[in-house]
């Protein structure tokens, strides 16, 4: 996936296919708090550094994180404000900055990086996080793939080492890691029992594949493991806590493997001689190469459970706790 082509004006340093604007729309918060604290207002556009690139989004992705970001649960030392929350989104490089190597001038892109700063218009980030959008990938749907996608890759991949043939059960299959999770899984020659939420849910995964596909809510998910792998299941990628994935997880055998991403409570509990670890859904140039392999130019999908004007953020943060599927959206025009 590297791209090392350039123009010869971007050995210049930073350059750009059209006149970019000092002034950018964003939804930005001045102080920590809940929803009401995100609004509206016109910020400098970022400028580059050496090895960044500069990206006029389409779109970006609202995770469930974002609130606690919001509420200041995650910030060290001093504060600076005002402050552009969000981790994902996709768009158009309009400059580069004089070290970039990976993407150049025009190249359509999405990215991710725990920085922040992608409820806005534009956002300069490390060449390092950013990715073209494959082929599989709807453009519309590739600004809330970056966080999730690259989140579920390591859990497959580099946490539990999933194998061709092997039975993994995805626990919150049908949420934004999950349900991209699910595809991922098949794609890799998995076996897949989908605990979803809601019978909305349990039809999203069954269409992305799933071979089997349960409410986690109303049925139960511990018979349906023992159902669907007699002798038990050999993975599990849990991506949200509860009753129901703890019983469930009973049905992983001795030797098995659980993973699941930092901030899931509570932490999954797995019997005596089953693996089981957290991990951070951390972004690198080749955990993007791998995703676009996988993804290629066979058709991707990406939920969005709703998308919002860049001016609606604060009602989609009230919003985040209610029932959706995949992951909520901003659209930036």
């Amino acid at each position: 996936m590297r791209n090392t082509r350039k123009h010869s004006s971007d050995r210049e340093g930073k350059t750009s296919s059209s006149s970019i604007p000092e002034k950018m729309k964003a939804a930005a918060i001045d102080h920590f708090g809940g929803p009401e604290v995100i609004h509206t207002e016109s910020l400098p556009v970022p400028k580059p550094a050496a090895h960044e690139v500069l990206i006029r989004l389409d779109t970006a992705g609202i995770g469930v994180w974002d609130p606690s970001v919001r509420q200041g649960e995650f910030a060290e030392g001093k504060p600076h404000f005002p402050q552009i929350i969000g981790n994902d989104g996709a768009g158009e490089v309009i400059a580069v900055g004089a070290s970039v190597t990976r993407h150049r001038v025009g190249d359509r892109v999405y990215g991710y990086s725990m920085k922040g700063g992608f409820y806005a218009e534009y956002v300069a980030m490390n060449e390092d996080n950013v990715a073209p959008i494959p082929a599989g990938l709807k453009p519309e749907e590739a600004g809330a793939f970056g966080a999730v996608g690259i989140t579920a890759l390591r859990g497959l991949d580099d946490e539990l080492h999933l194998r061709s043939g092997e039975k993994l059960m995805i626990v919150g299959a049908s949420g934004g890691i999950g349900h991209v999770a699910v595809q991922l899984a098949k794609r890799m020659g998995a076996k897949v029992l989908a605990v979803a939420s809601g019978s909305d849910g349990v039809e999203l995964v069954r269409r992305l594949g799933a071979d089997v596909a349960v409410d986690g809510r109303q049925d139960d998910p511990k018979a349906a493991a023992l159902d669907f792998a007699p002798d038990g299941l050999d993975a599990a990628l849990v991506l949200t806590g509860g009753d129901g994935s703890a019983r469930a997880l009973t049905a992983v055998k001795k030797g098995g493997r659980v993973a699941y991403p930092n901030g899931v409570e509570p932490k999954p509990h797995v019997e005596k001689g089953r693996k089981s670890h957290a991990y951070d859904g951390t972004p690198a140039p080749e955990a993007f190469e791998r995703l676009n392999h996988l993804i290629g130019d066979k058709p991707f999908h990406v939920e969005l459970g709703h998308v919002y004007r860049l001016e609606e953020a604060s009602v989609a943060h009230r919003q985040i706790d209610s029932h959706y599927l995949g992951k909520l959206a901003l659209r930036m025009h």
